[in-house]
């Protein structure tokens, strides 16, 4: 049997990022039947029809079956597979995003929601240990995927090793970082590559060895360590501006 070519993107907000990002083409849309006076469904229908995606009115369990999701909030999209773009074409960006052990989906597609907000527009991935773009990582991202370039072939430590041949300086996120991200953000260069790591598995030994800077985020409280989303999010807060003239 061969892979499929197609998938279901589920939720209001990632269909409505899939449409305007125009990068898949979309075969149908399914929308519950059940609530077509709902104000966000009728928003998202109109929007549909201007992009000419045939819609079919159908039941919860329907969608529920074509998302294997609860969290399809009455809307699913059959797409084309997520467009990921060549490691090559993204080396030559400036502020790149690296995704290393960040194993879960949840934290993964929240990572990418902060990316773009940050302004990391450019996203390295590995083959292994992150998960595919698949519909759950759209939806927990709310479609930031659909905006952003997005990378998925060799190793971490092939695309750290790549990213400094370019110019990049390497800042790993680590709790037990040398550097704090205040006094990182104030010397760190445009150019750079920020490192994330997941919560079973932190950035890379590998990695850590070879990075320019080991950065951590002060705390102050009585647990010791962040969810690994918030904390990618604060440092790609904290680093955004590196290399901009303050205003």
């Amino acid at each position: 049997m061969g892979l499929s070519r197609w998938e279901y993107v589920y939720g209001i907000n990632p269909a409505f990022e899939v449409l305007r990002g125009g990068r898949r083409r979309i075969y149908q849309a399914f929308l519950n039947e059940a609530a077509q006076d709902n104000p966000r469904l009728k928003k998202l229908a109109r929007f549909i029809e201007t992009k000419q995606v045939p819609i079919e009115w159908v039941s919860k369990q329907r969608l529920f079956e074509l998302s294997e999701s609860k969290d399809h909030q009455g809307a699913v999209l059959k797409t084309d597979l997520y467009p990921y773009v060549p490691a090559a074409e993204l080396y030559d960006r400036d502020r790149l995003l690296l995704l290393d052990n960040t194993e879960d989906p949840h934290n993964t597609g929240a990572i990418i929601r902060c990316a773009d907000v940050f302004g990391y527009h450019a996203i390295l991935a590995p083959l292994k240990g992150v998960p595919d773009v698949y519909p759950s990582v759209v939806k927990v991202s709310a479609g930031a995927t659909e905006h952003l370039d997005i990378a998925r072939e060799g190793s971490a430590n092939e695309h750290m090793k790549r990213a400094r041949e370019t110019g990049h300086v390497v800042v790993a996120l680590d709790m037990a970082g040398t550097i704090e991200l205040d006094a990182l953000a104030t010397v760190l260069p445009a150019r750079h590559l920020l490192v994330i790591g997941g919560e079973a598995k932190a950035v890379s030994q590998f990695i850590l060895n070879e990075a320019d800077h080991i950065v951590r985020i002060p705390q102050f409280g009585k647990i010791n360590s962040l969810n690994a989303s918030v904390a990618a999010g604060i440092a790609m807060y904290a680093l955004a501006k590196a290399g901009r003239p303050a205003s």
